[in-house]
């Protein structure tokens, strides 16, 4: 991806965003505005710098811009922090890389990381996420949960490909919109620290091409970081469940994080995963007898969502 063009595009979007009223100015022109939010003078008056300095800046022009005037746009444009990291991100200057670059290395957990998967099995669903969102390692309960990724083909373990291009996405989130719009901003984090991932390319052309909610979404150049928060769940075999999750980050590897589910304690998710656990503990994989569901997933596919029987992370 080209840091130049992301970064015009980012910063005309946060511009497109934010209208005279919000900014607290007057309006310099008084002829009809042919865009949405600030115009490009009004923006570099804001930020304290001329406006051919802004517009070369905008239009992806590459400049050796300082830290100062950096903050400067960032408070002009009213970035919350983790945008005001995403532009840092993208301004920052880059060492010349060689013209034939290595494929990067696979991503491996650490075998301690795998240890805690297994002690978190039966209590809380977890898994570990990569860079572009990769699932690189899960629990049983976590695959019972979303689906079986190691039954998955490897090129197919990743969590925005799942999101967006398995019809089973949007049965297990009711509030798919949400969740998928937030997957995108996640990933469009990730791109601005990784902009030569040749493999994020390829993961966004592809969802680009083939989901009109991820180009849609992709467009707006949100970000977000994925630290901690709920998510609703309406499992097949369980029924609905509201789950907390945590984002744990490990020393050493900034590129891994661990997603830990934990539910409230004494309420009707509680129960739901209790029974969830049981399920997927039995060697027969029958469903729970209290379970809103009664039909037996048949086809493959529903068994590779689904697992009937325990398989080690």
């Amino acid at each position: 991806m080209d840091r130049n063009t992301e970064l015009s595009e980012f910063l005309r979007s946060r511009r497109a965003r934010l209208s005279p009223e919000d900014a607290g100015v007057s309006a310099s022109n008084p002829s009809p505005r042919r865009v949405p939010g600030l115009r490009r003078e009004e923006l570099a008056q804001l930020a304290g710098v001329s406006t051919d300095y802004y517009a070369r800046l905008e239009q992806g022009r590459h400049l050796n811009v300082s830290e100062a005037v950096l903050d400067a746009v960032a408070r002009a444009l009213r970035l919350n922090d983790t945008e005001r990291a995403y532009l840092f991100e993208l301004a920052r200057p880059r060492p010349r890389r060689a013209v034939r670059r290595r494929p990067p290395r696979p991503q491996r957990v650490r075998p301690g990381v795998h240890n805690m998967l297994g002690m978190l099995d039966g209590v809380s669903p977890a898994f570990v996420l990569g860079r572009r969102s990769d699932v690189l390692a899960t629990n049983r309960l976590a695959r019972a949960l979303i689906i079986d990724f190691d039954a998955l083909p490897y090129h197919e373990r990743n969590m925005a490909r799942f999101m967006f291009l398995d019809e089973a996405a949007r049965e297990l989130w009711p509030e798919w919109e949400t969740v998928a719009a937030e997957t995108v901003a996640t990933l469009r984090m990730e791109a601005g620290r990784h902009p030569d991932d040749p493999r994020l390319t390829e993961l966004v052309g592809e969802l680009t091409i083939k989901s009109a909610d991820f180009r849609r979404w992709w467009a707006d150049h949100n970000v977000r970081e994925k630290t901690h928060g709920f998510k609703l769940y309406r499992h097949p075999v369980v029924g609905d469940m509201t789950l907390a999750y945590e984002m744990v980050h490990f020393p050493g590897d900034a590129d891994q994080a661990m997603c830990i589910y934990t539910v409230e304690p004494g309420s009707p998710s509680e129960e739901a995963l209790r029974l969830l656990a049981s399920w997927t503990a039995s060697p027969s994989g029958e469903r729970p007898t209290t379970s809103p569901q009664s039909a037996e997933p048949t086809d493959s596919a529903e068994s590779a969502r689904y697992p009937r029987s325990p398989r080690s992370s």
